[in-house]
């Protein structure tokens, strides 16, 4: 019965919204660290504010930039980060403009390894956290049923947020009920 309201929508309208809905999948959100100010020990950039003003997702790619002369990019693990020990980093990072896609869920520990930038604040903790795949109890469930099905793979459990519709992406499908229903 739900396909029944969606038959005088054109196929390639439907496959856009349906797109639509599930964007989120293919593109995460960039993040500049410290923003305008970038990766540096001038201006004092707090990036413990910065990060925890920010809501990081898997997928989101974290752009460091910064001097290559007097910057680098280290991830290290937490008791690293905690210390500012930058002498058995995960990865190392030199180009002065580096992008890193995050690819799991949890905290990702990042410092300048020139001696006295990460203990003058040049470091920062990148928490990702897992997404809830449960319908807020904000959202009604009678608008919510009237949304077609749509047939997904199964995720593996490692990568199960990838395969959850985004927020503007279920708005934009509870948009087009309405639209279809009482237009």
């Amino acid at each position: 019965m739900a396909f029944c309201i969606l038959e005088n929508i054109p196929k390639m309208t439907l496959l856009f919204l349906i797109l639509a809905c599930f964007m989120q999948l293919c593109f995460g959100v960039v993040y500049k660290v410290g923003e305008s100010a970038g990766w540096t020990t001038i201006g004092n950039v707090d990036y413990k504010q910065w990060a925890a003003s920010k809501t990081f997702q898997v997928g989101d790619v974290i752009v460091f930039q910064y001097s290559p002369q007097f910057h680098n990019v280290m991830q290290v693990t937490h008791a690293e980060y905690q210390s500012c020990n930058a002498s058995a980093p995960i990865a190392t990072h030199t180009t002065g403009k580096d992008s890193i896609t995050i690819t799991a869920h949890g905290h990702h520990f990042f410092l300048c390894g020139v001696p006295g930038h990460c203990q003058a604040g040049q470091k920062v903790d990148i928490n990702v956290l897992r997404v809830s795949s449960s319908v807020s109890p904000s959202q009604s469930p009678s608008l919510l049923s009237h949304i077609p099905a749509v047939a997904v793979p199964a995720p593996s459990p490692s990568h199960a947020s990838y395969w959850l519709p985004s927020k503007t992406g279920l708005v934009l499908a509870v948009a087009l009920v309405l639209l279809v229903n009482f237009a």
